[in-house]
């Protein structure tokens, strides 16, 4: 508000609320006001006979009622808002010019004809209506809202005769009412042929057997209610819109749902992978973390399977049938290839030469595994039998092995034979060869060089840091070693223990004596910061090589070879792999079976013979 802004007065209303400013270029609402102190502010002046000259109709209502055409460009923002030229009198003569208004169905009819002065002693006098007055003679008969002002406008300026309806009441507009829409496709079921990305059709695989969802899917949107818009009788009473009609997406959340707020809306969204349902009657969706079939896995019955969520099987899987997905359970017999992206692989019979790999995640096989790949990335396999099988994962458990290639961190068997393994840890209770096929064991041991290259790139550092100290020190010791700092030093620290005390002739000369030997003193503090600073580096580089050595007593530590009873020839050899690397076990089958079957240089013979026990571990110094 500008200094020159003042509260509007006028003498037949009184003191006006400060919502009404007026200034010398116009009269401004002030936009910090409420429309209720804007309308009782109106309302005051009007009803104290004044109205409002040069009244811009547009922008009254739009701050009276919050409805109509929006600010101008120029006041939209600004902290006053200008609606009048001035302010005027509304002399009880020209009052007298306006008719009664007449109220139909929420309209306000009016007579337009000419008007006449009533004056004494002469014939009546021509007049004309204005606008402005006319709106403030509309507010004191009731009629506060809707006024037509183009064409009220139009009749006053053409002295035409007319009736017309000058104000219409704005009817409330209803909202619309909530609802839930569809946002996913893939909650329906297909038995069509899957389209492949190069738009071909796989004839092994339906394109949704079992509507499933991955986690974080929007499945259904509520499109929210939306607020009518409030309207206004004459008299400017507020006319309220009925209330839409509000629907919860809680209503059709079952489990393994959730309700997300979102930028865009509000979403029931899959919270797991699973299987998703409409449950009859009360028609929400849930989302299961398996899907049980009895039917088995064939080209016959569901194809391949690709699913995201926890599958269990009572039937068998056919020879080269996939079934891809997570928490896989086959209670029958696999002949085809299991792949689990995660969860475990549990198989309640046999694996025969197909093959079970998981990402993340155990693999158990109940019977026995032949001619097999069972390979998780990181979890355990176990195993009753496994016969000719290519086996790797953290763990390995077996109770009987032969003719098998097996790699992990950890591998414990009750009886191997034939095998050819490689482990950090190898813990064998019977070994031996079978037929014509060695019995190799090899023991995974770190490859040390890059940390004994760090030692090494180190100790030279320890060596030139220790060699700056001792500089450093020497340095030090010649300055301090002149007589007159020698001499000042322990009179200085004399004086400071308070063992002499200085007369009054004596600290002239005392401080003399510490200008002159002051620059050699400030080389002592140089070089002492600097001998530190040496002191430090060397402390440092001799603590990173401790770590170095303790990271490797450490890596060392964890690999063993332990057989308990040979049953004939066993090799065992150490096998070098990169402790920072990716694991060591984690190969493609035809990878690792060379691997393990081969004799790579650098590897060193542990054992070699038929007489056990073997217990071997690696020198930790």
């Amino acid at each position: 508000m500008s200094e020159d802004a003042t509260t509007l007065e006028h003498n037949g209303a009184g003191g006006l609320s400060a919502a009404i400013v007026k200034r010398d270029d116009g009269i401004y609402f002030d936009a910090a006001a409420d429309a209720v102190s804007c309308v009782a502010a109106v309302g005051q002046l009007f009803l104290g006979g004044a109205y409002f000259a040069g009244l811009d109709y547009a922008v009254f209502t739009r701050v009276l009622y919050h409805c109509g055409p929006e600010l101008p460009p120029g006041q939209a923002g600004k902290p006053l808002l200008r609606f009048a030229d001035s302010i005027e009198p509304f002399h009880a003569v020209r009052r007298g010019l306006y008719k009664t208004v007449k109220l139909i169905g929420g309209e306000a009819e009016y007579y337009f004809e000419p008007v006449y002065f009533e004056v004494p002693d002469l014939p009546p006098q021509p007049a004309r209506l204005k606008f402005d007055e006319f709106v403030a003679d509309m507010w004191g008969k009731g009629i506060r809202f809707g006024i037509d002002a183009p064409a009220v406008r139009d009749v006053i300026a053409t002295g035409r005769v007319a009736r017309i309806i000058v104000a219409r009441r704005l009817n409330a507009v209803p909202g619309r009412d909530a609802t839930i829409v569809e946002v996913s496709r893939d909650i329906h079921r297909s038995n069509a042929p899957r389209e492949t990305a190069d738009g071909k059709l796989d004839m092994q695989t339906f394109q949704n057997r079992f509507p499933q969802v991955k986690p974080n899917v929007k499945l259904l949107r509520k499109v929210p209610s939306t607020p009518g818009v409030r309207g206004f009788e004459l008299s400017g009473a507020v006319l309220e819109p009925p209330a839409p009609r509000d629907i919860e997406l809680t209503s059709v959340a079952g489990a393994g749902t959730v309700i997300e707020n979102l930028r865009d809306g509000e979403y029931l969204v899959s919270a797991v992978e699973g299987f998703l349902s409409v449950e009859a009657g009360s028609k929400r969706i849930s989302i299961g973390p398996k899907i049980i079939s009895r039917e088995g896995v064939s080209a016959r019955t569901t194809g391949n399977l690709q699913l995201t969520g926890e599958y269990e099987e009572f039937g068998d899987v056919q020879d080269q049938r996939f079934v891809d997905g997570g928490n896989i359970t086959i209670h029958g017999n696999v002949f085809g290839n299991i792949s689990s992206r995660g969860g475990d692989i549990v198989l309640g019979r046999n694996l025969m030469g197909g093959t079970a790999v998981n990402a993340d995640g155990a693999i158990r096989v109940k019977g026995v595994a032949s001619g097999a790949v069972l390979q998780t990335k990181r979890g355990e396999v176990a195993l009753a039998r496994a016969e000719s099988c290519i086996i790797s994962g953290t763990r390995v458990v077996i109770g009987e092995a032969s003719n098998c290639e097996i790699m992990a961190d950890e591998v414990i068997i009750k009886v191997a034979e034939g095998c050819a393994i490689a482990a950090r840890r190898i813990e064998i209770t019977h070994a031996g060869p079978r037929k014509q096929s060695e019995m190799l064991l090899y023991t995974l041991v770190p490859d040390l060089s890059k940390l004994d290259k760090k030692i090494a790139e180190l100790r030279p550092k320890i060596a030139q840091a220790l060699r700056e100290a001792e500089q450093h020190k020497a340095e030090m010791d010649a300055i301090t070693g002149q007589p007159e700092v020698r001499n000042y030093l322990n009179l200085a620290t004399r004086v400071r223990k308070r063992e002499v005390i200085l007369t009054r002739e004596q600290e002239p000369l005392f401080q003399k004596m510490a200008a002159t030997v002051g620059p050699s003193l400030r080389a002592v503090a140089r070089i002492s910061l600097a001998m530190k600073a040496a002191q430090v580096r060397q402390e440092q580089a001799q603590e990173e090589v401790r770590q170095v050595e303790r990271e490797k007593r450490a890596l060392m530590n964890g690999s063993r070879c332990s057989v308990q009873l040979l049953t004939g020839d066993v090799l065992a050899r150490t096998m070098s792999f990169v402790p920072d690397g990716p694991p060591p076990y984690d190969r493609p089958p035809k990878e690792l079976k060379a691997k393990v079957r081969g004799a790579d240089a650098g590897m060193t013979k542990i054992f070699s013979g038929h007489e056990g026990p073997i217990d071997w571990a690696p020198p930790t110094e």
